[in-house]
């Protein structure tokens, strides 16, 4: 019996709801990366570090919901914050008082943040990001590194735009002598310190401080999308890094499970913005924009982020990163394990991953069979092989993680699905 096999028979009421699902939604759902043959699995409730599908399995979860959950599911903090705010209300034609209290905490958390201001995603913090960087330069074109992945808006999504330039993610010389030949055409600079999409690639320190350099010498804003990878340390990439950006985007875990995005930097960009001296350069309108149910969530789960709870979590990270390495070397496969802090990224190919280019080597179809397996034996992964940790997560569920991870290459030999 191979993997697909097995997890056919593990999810059959998944498989039922796939079908319906199929009826009224293109794909069955409404996230195009959560699908995966021969159909996803359905969730319906996340306990601690575990979540429950459809049919009863439960899993240890290393996804975090692609890190926003790092504090895992029903932390009682976060409850208890969401609770009371419900009983307030859900949402104001006005500002409210849990805005000033996350916008005063994000301001003296990140280094580089004078100003903030609040959306309903990572995916609109960048938009208004890049829109401010027009406005405050003039002009049009926005760079982004290879391997990027900055949310849905078209412009950044894809690497065809009109006006978007692609930047090598692993050769500082090339890339900054592209933005010294573009400089008066280029607003800003996209950055994701920790390329999540692509396979938690952390970005070198080095080429990180050439950007810095680069931008700051010829009047291009530098736009870290710090999306996933604030959690790496206390005050962000930008502090582990030691590279201030001139504008930060925020999202994912900022709203502790429900949706929220932020954006924020320098306050002479961010005034642009500001409509208390008349009608702003810049409009920011929204009526979810600083959801006060959100906020709440969002404050309760980084006050619970302290510096050692993070320390905690990136030395956890560091040793599931190593153990994994050894767990793909002693059963012969070959593999290359990513991230940073906590996260982690699972690359079966030969050689270093260092860009995205280097990821698209790896064995898709093995993959596929090792997530399945995965699955299988009470694991969940993101299916691009891709997870992060949780505070929720112990040295125990780490153990049975690699315990799993054993079992799964074990099986390799079985025929794959046909």
């Amino acid at each position: 019996m191979n993997e697909e096999q097995r997890y056919r028979l593990r999810t059959p009421a998944s498989a039922r709801y796939f079908e319906e699902a199929r009826r009224y939604l293109p794909g069955g759902d409404s996230r195009s990366t959560l699908f995966y043959p021969p159909y996803p699995a359905v969730l319906d409730r996340g306990e601690g570090c575990r979540v429950v599908d459809l049919d009863g399995n439960r899993l240890l979860d290393f996804t975090g919901n692609h890190s926003v959950l790092i504090h895992g599911y029903h932390e009682p903090a976060v409850l208890d914050s969401i609770r009371r705010q419900l009983e307030k209300g859900t949402c104001f034609p006005g500002p409210t008082e849990p805005q000033l209290r996350f916008a005063r905490h994000l301001v003296e958390r990140i280094a580089s943040l004078e100003r903030v201001r609040f959306t309903n995603s990572g995916t609109e913090a960048v938009m208004m990001a890049l829109r401010g960087a027009r406005m405050f330069t003039g002009r049009r074109m926005v760079a982004k590194l290879e391997g990027g992945y900055h949310g849905t808006s078209e412009e950044v999504m894809g690497t065809a735009h009109p006006d978007l330039v692609l930047l090598p993610a692993d050769d500082a010389e090339t890339a900054a002598g592209i933005l010294e030949r573009r400089a008066e055409e280029i607003a800003a600079l996209l950055v994701e310190p920790v390329q999540g999409s692509a396979g938690m690639i952390p970005m070198d320190a080095g080429f990180l401080r050439a950007m810095r350099e680069a931008t700051r010498r010829l009047g291009i804003v530098l736009v870290f999308d710090e999306v996933v990878s604030l959690r790496v340390a206390y005050g962000g990439a930008e502090e582990h890094c030691g590279v201030p950006p001139d504008m930060t985007c925020l999202g994912k875990l900022i709203g502790g499970g429900l949706p929220l995005g932020a954006f924020g930097g320098r306050e002479e960009i961010m005034a642009l913005f500001d409509p208390s001296r008349g009608p702003p350069p810049v409009p920011h309108p929204g009526s979810y924009n600083a959801n006060p149910v959100s906020l709440a969530a969002g404050l309760a789960t980084l006050e619970l982020l302290t510096r050692d709870t993070i320390a905690q979590l990136n030395r956890r990270g560091e040793r599931l990163r190593a153990e994994l390495k050894r767990e793909f070397d002693e059963a012969g496969v070959p593999a290359a394990i990513t991230g940073l802090g906590s996260l982690f990224g699972i690359h079966l190919t030969d050689g270093p991953v260092r860009t995205i280019r280097d990821a698209a080597r790896g064995d898709e179809g093995l993959r596929h069979r090792i997530f399945l397996g995965l699955y299988n034996e009470g694991i969940l992964l993101d299916p691009r092989g891709v997870g992060t940790l949780s505070t929720a997560i112990g040295e125990r569920e780490i153990e049975r993680f690699l315990e799993a991870l054993r079992t799964v290459l074990s099986r390799l030999e079985e025929p794959a699905a046909v």
